[in-house]
């Protein structure tokens, strides 16, 4: 069994990996989806090489959608301690793709006239801090904003280390920050922070005067016929699960699927769902068929370099919630996530009819095993020249 103990949270959803003691199951051989004749063998070969890594997930699932063909690539487990591979239909931390469904929240409501991309915070959250009122709905969207991270905060960091299941009231999550001025002239610059989409979340209830998660439904679930994804504030996985491991060499994975509370992270990380529905969900949001075309070309104004976190494949430019992806093979629009035990990235084809999904079962970003990252990225990218060969 694991024994309790304090971690610092890190990077894109800023937080944490608890420490591990020993699981005590060795990675079982991997499983590989290769019966299917229509499978690459080479993309197998590279996902069973990624988990077969020391540092690497015990897991992977890299789902290609093109029209009404689906093709699922699997390697290694989702539960070490069943030996039960990924699946379609496994429950999933979508860690800060769950940006991206904010971002739908609030560009449906654009297109309603609900909210304006020029709306300010103090317009429409007049008591959020008087220094932070001059910023926009747009660069809020765009991580152009200046709001300090939430999930870098001492005092927020603090609560976590001691109670890593702690339930916040996630509407005040931007309390911890509220005395801190803004880190540069809004518009100025690009950093990602999560304090970003706990903004955007909180400005769309002001606006409708109804909650977030039933926004969630009404305006993104319901329309998409998404019925296994879903913002839960707890720290239990609804069954089956794609288990999340932190995987630190030489200890044995850890894991930690259920080790923090989703309301720390709320809309800026918290949503759950699963392959199949997260293809669908960045098809619509990705493709011409969720948002006016006025809003949309707003939505795809990216500004060049500035990368998801962790960084997609190719070439990365941010857009309003959503990330371009320029690979040697062509263009993808999406967004990535990492949570402790995850890693996600889900695209989609501009025109909404090609998407890949791929989700390893565990932590890697920028600050946290960059090789890993590295190498996950150029499998990535040979999984979408896979996804748009012969278009």
């Amino acid at each position: 069994m694991p024994t309790p103990a304090a971690h610092r949270l890190r990077a894109g959803l800023s937080v944490a990996v608890l420490t591990a003691a020993a699981l005590g199951a060795l990675l079982p051989p991997a499983h590989a989806a290769g019966s299917d004749p229509a499978h690459d063998g080479r993309l197998q070969r590279e996902l069973e090489q990624l988990v077969g890594q020391d540092d690497g997930p015990p897991g992977v699932i890299a789902v290609l959608t093109r029209g009404d063909r689906t093709q699922v690539y699997t390697a290694g487990v989702g539960d070490l301690t069943t030996g039960r591979p990924p699946q379609l239909d496994d429950h999933m931390r979508i860690a800060s793709i769950s940006k991206a469904f904010s971002g739908a929240v609030a560009l449906r409501l654009v297109d309603r006239g609900v909210l304006s991309l020029d709306d300010t915070i103090g317009g429409v959250l007049p008591t959020q801090p008087p220094a932070w009122h001059p910023v926009t709905l747009r660069q809020l969207l765009q991580h152009t904003s200046g709001l300090p991270d939430y999930s870098a905060a001492p005092e927020y960091l603090s609560v976590l280390q001691t109670d890593p299941r702690h339930v916040f009231d996630p509407r005040t999550l931007l309390d911890y920050v509220a005395d801190e001025p803004l880190l540069f002239r809004p518009g100025s610059l690009y950093e990602y922070s999560n304090s970003d989409n706990i903004a955007i979340a909180l400005m769309a209830e002001a606006a409708t005067g109804r909650r977030y998660e039933d926004l969630l439904k009404e305006l993104v679930y319901r329309p998409l016929g998404l019925e296994q994804t879903s913002l839960p504030l707890g720290y239990r996985l609804p069954h089956p699960f794609l288990h999340g491991y932190d995987v630190t060499p030489p200890a044995e994975p850890e894991d930690i699927s259920e080790a923090l509370s989703a309301s720390a992270v709320w809309a800026s990380g918290g949503i759950v769902s699963t392959p199949k529905e997260l293809g669908a969900f960045i098809r619509a949001y990705a493709g011409p068929t969720l948002l006016s075309e006025k809003t949309r070309k707003e939505q795809l104004t990216f500004r060049p370099g500035d990368s998801s976190e962790p960084a997609g494949p190719g070439t990365n430019a941010a857009g309003l919630a959503i990330f371009r992806y320029t690979t040697r093979c062509g263009v993808l629009h999406g967004h990535t996530g990492n949570f402790p035990g995850y890693t996600q990235f889900a695209a989609a084809t501009p025109d909404g009819t090609r998407s890949l999904t791929f989700s390893i079962n565990t932590q890697t970003n920028k600050g946290l095993k960059p090789a890993l990252l590295a190498r996950l990225r150029t499998v990535q990218e040979d999984f979408v020249c896979a996804l748009l060969k012969d278009r």
